[in-house]
């Protein structure tokens, strides 16, 4: 999706021609993943994060294009919103102290990117999904002016037809509303983290990364409030979903499969079955054809890299062709902030569960049906913290449902020997964890705690100025710098 696509009316031989493109790609790439030095090069690590733009009085800040002209740097790209901007780390090598350079990058980009803000009257901030944004600010007067943007709002729209229905219940308050355009989507924004994974350990490593998925959302949860509303601990997960359903029943009760899925079922031999899943599940949004340049040594796969970019899983299969190509797994679901240290965390305790699990993985999907990973996924997204989950127990006969801080005090160790096979310090996986820990022997995470400030702050004045005055204070602790567990809490 980040390809710009020219705006126009595609006619029935351009879906034909993509189809029969993307098909045709989807044969090769099982061929290419099978070559002997696919895959072969040294491990790396990568991450985009999604970002707010704010006033002053803490409300969007509609100023992305003016922004990212005055930044002057390739590595910020505008997003959905008019209020968002994406920043693309550079890849790091994995062993060593990934993490810290992943870090340090954010921190420096982030300086460079305050300080430029501040010229606009803008204050970045990297949040799930900003408290005080109002459903008037959810309109096509705030999307993005680019051609991508516009299609997928009319693609989607077309497909569905009739408005999506948002529909989210917390436990005490409620949104409810429908709307035609999709700048709801846009009001989720995400901290996503990619792994490069060798291909023949492919399918092990996705599934360990789909099972863990529940710790690495419910430790890490940081979108509790939508529209002033306190919601899920994780309302990213249940809006996005909603704002891009572009599914109707039909007579028989049947849908087809929704383009934002946590997935179809585990993985069995290798990644090319989730490419090719997609390919013969998901009607094309965007039939463009992409001029092809020089034939290059590993294919590039145009169409059917932008294909996979028009579904939302929250755990992607990513094809490069960079020199003799790889496989990467993108982790979509863990939230924007709160801070660069708590964002290095998540992906440190997400990479490391996923390759602690990934050599005695029969070992739990034999146990957990696929359809319980994703029970899980919803419960962490909903509750945080305080969820119970259904995980394996000794000499089991039924699945028990048991706390999820239980199971993320125990993934701590998997986490921490994931990272030793690929060869991260031990300072490193220390730091990185001792934060997961803190966040666990607290039970404060980015969500607990600005539904917490929020409730205290309602006490004595309305509830916009709540708002405005808790992101004041998440503001503040973000340029801090310290892990929200760290952070002070005005209730208590």
């Amino acid at each position: 999706m980040g390809r710009e696509i020219e705006e126009r009316d595609y006619s029935a031989a351009d879906y034909e021609k993509f189809n029969r493109r993307i098909h045709d790609q989807v044969d090769i790439l099982k061929e290419v993943i099978e070559r002997p030095n696919f895959g072969k090069g040294e491990r790396c690590l990568g991450a985009e994060l999604e970002v707010y733009l704010m006033n002053e009085q803490s409300n969007v800040s509609p100023v992305n294009v003016e922004l990212i002209e005055l930044l002057k740097d390739d590595q910020f790209q505008t997003e959905l919103n008019k209020y968002n901007l994406e920043l693309n780390l550079s890849p790091v090598k994995a062993a060593g102290k990934p993490f810290s350079e992943l870090s340090k990058e954010l921190l420096e980009k982030f300086n460079h990117l305050w300080t430029v803000a501040a010229t606009l009257n803008t204050r970045p901030l990297a949040i799930g999904i900003l408290p005080t944004l109002k459903e008037s600010e959810l309109t096509n007067e705030y999307m993005t002016d680019m051609g991508r943007y516009r299609l997928l709002g009319r693609e989607l729209l077309r497909l569905r037809g009739e408005p999506f229905h948002i529909n989210i219940e917390g436990d005490e308050d409620k949104v409810d509303f429908t709307t035609s355009e999709i700048c709801v989507e846009g009001a989720n924004t995400s901290f996503q983290v990619h792994m490069m994974t060798e291909p023949d350990k492919f399918a092990n490593a996705f599934n360990a990364a789909q099972l863990t998925l529940p710790m690495a959302l419910g430790v890490s949860a940081n979108s509790g409030v939508l529209f002033g509303n306190c919601l899920w601990d994780e309302t990213r997960v249940v809006l996005f979903k909603q704002s891009i359903d572009n599914r109707i029943p039909d007579s028989s009760g049947w849908r087809q499969p929704a383009r934002v899925t946590f997935g179809h079922g585990w993985v069995r031999k290798s990644a090319w079955e989730l490419f090719s899943e997609t390919v013969n599940l998901y009607p094309p949004i965007f039939p463009q054809l992409i001029e092809s340049g020089p034939t290059e040594r590993t294919p590039e796969l145009a169409e059917l890299n932008l294909h996979m970019g028009s579904t939302w899983p929250w755990n992607r299969a990513v094809y490069s062709n960079v020199g003799d190509g790889h496989l990467r797994i993108e982790f979509r679901a863990l939230p924007a902030g709160p801070t660069a240290v708590d964002m290095a965390a998540n992906a440190a305790f997400s990479i490391g569960m996923t390759l602690g699990l990934e050599d005695r993985i029969d070992e739990y999907v034999s146990r957990i049906p696929f359809q319980f990973a994703e029970y899980n996924f919803y419960k962490a997204a909903r509750q945080g913290l305080d969820a119970s989950i259904l995980w394996p127990q000794n000499y089991q006969n039924k699945p028990v449902e048991v706390p999820l801080r239980n199971v993320i005090d125990d993934m701590l160790q998997v986490a921490d020997d994931g990272l030793s096979k690929i060869n991260v310090d031990r300072v490193e996986r220390d730091k990185y964890l001792n934060i997961i820990k803190g966040r666990l022997s607290s039970g404060l995470t980015g969500a607990k705690w600005t539904k917490q400030t929020l409730r205290h702050l309602r006490k004595s004045m309305n509830n916009e100025k709540a708002c405005g005055a808790m992101l004041d204070r998440y503001f503040d602790n973000q340029m801090a710098g310290h892990p929200v567990s760290e952070w002070e809490q005005c209730w208590k």
